[in-house]
């Protein structure tokens, strides 16, 4: 590991609920079995939070953190646009990352916090929607 990338991971400013989110949705996948693959992917057409493999599927994560219920619950958040960008940002994954023709699938974590800012709620979506064009 490169020395900037070591002191980014350990000497950072305050993490953003968002990505604390993610740190803690990583944590609850792999004590569930998966494997982490890449976090925050990016490519032409966006970013997917985590993609993590599941025995023998891939699967595309979207981690949506709230520090309260009020304005619904966060997976509400995940509208058709969303679920637009995160599958052609997927199929642009598979043409380039998939040499084992695995299957894949879209799964949703979100995470509530408490006022103590540790976890109130994780809740996990496996299947949470299909390919969209």
């Amino acid at each position: 590991m490169d020395l900037l990338r070591w002191l980014k991971q350990h000497f950072h400013p305050r993490l953003t609920t968002g990505q604390r989110g993610e740190n803690e949705a990583a944590r609850y996948l792999k004590h569930r079995g998966f494997k982490i693959l890449h976090r925050n992917y990016k490519n032409t057409f966006g970013e997917i939070d985590l993609i993590a493999q599941d025995g023998s599927q891939l699967v595309f994560i979207e981690v949506r953190t709230r520090s309260a219920e009020k304005q619904g619950h966060p997976a509400e958040t995940i509208g058709l646009v969303k679920q637009r960008k995160i599958s052609r940002t997927a199929l642009g994954y598979l043409k380039y990352h998939n040499p084992a023709g695995l299957s894949a699938r879209f799964d949703v974590v979100t995470i509530l916090w408490n006022e103590n800012a540790g976890i109130d709620k994780i809740d996990y979506f496996p299947n949470a929607f299909l390919v969209t064009e």
